[in-house]
């Protein structure tokens, strides 16, 4: 399926940009579900059961029915059919034990932005995601993906609890709503390209 963020019937076609985005955060925030949930196609995910060699290290808080985790990535496809700027855009979804941070680089690298997935009742999580894509100088948006029981925080006081740049849109979103999924995809997408374009010189 294709979406379209506007037209412009006297424009001739410019083939689509391929864009890499990258959905981060900590354990259990609701990554793979963010993939699924926009993915046009059947995602590609590497989900694994839980077991007990993990206990030790894996920190279950607020997550206790969670049964797999993501090993490797998870991977969608998303297309925008825009008529003088198609865009075809690729997802992937790391994973968000520690043990597992190793694949990071490789998942970042040529990406355009990043989705910082924050779960208010483990906040802390979200430090590592946002500091690495900081140090990348990678765009990135926060979406607070609000869990039922969650205290619903403003994004102003996300904001302040992450210490992120007053440039860095912060959401809140509901990653099982395709809507409100899209919603913080499209927001990277406008968020990435104004970096481009003032870490370019051209005008916004």
């Amino acid at each position: 399926m294709a979406y379209a963020l506007g037209s412009d019937s006297g424009s001739a076609p410019r083939p689509a940009a391929e864009l890499k985005i990258v959905v981060a955060g900590g354990f259990g925030v609701g990554k793979t579900t963010l993939v699924g949930t926009l993915s046009e196609i059947p995602p590609l995910l590497t989900e694994e059961v839980l077991t007990d060699a993990g206990r030790d290290t894996d920190d279950l808080t607020g997550v206790a029915h969670k049964t797999t985790t993501t090993v490797a990535m998870d991977f969608g496809r998303i297309t925008f059919a825009d008529p003088p700027q198609p865009m075809i855009l690729f997802l992937f979804g790391t994973p968000g034990q520690e043990r597992f941070w190793f694949t990071w680089s490789d998942l970042s690298h040529g990406a355009v932005g990043a989705v910082v997935l924050a779960d208010t009742r483990r906040l802390e999580d979200s430090f590592a995601a946002v500091s690495y894509f900081e140090q990348l100088d990678t765009p990135f948006v926060v979406a607070v993906n609000h869990f039922d029981g969650s205290h619903h925080y403003t994004p102003a006081e996300v904001r302040h609890a992450l210490a992120v740049a007053p440039d860095v849109p912060v959401l809140t979103c509901d990653v099982r709503q395709h809507r409100s999924a899209m919603t913080v995809l499209v927001h990277l997408v406008e968020h990435s390209l104004r970096h481009r374009r003032l870490t370019s010189g051209a005008p916004v």
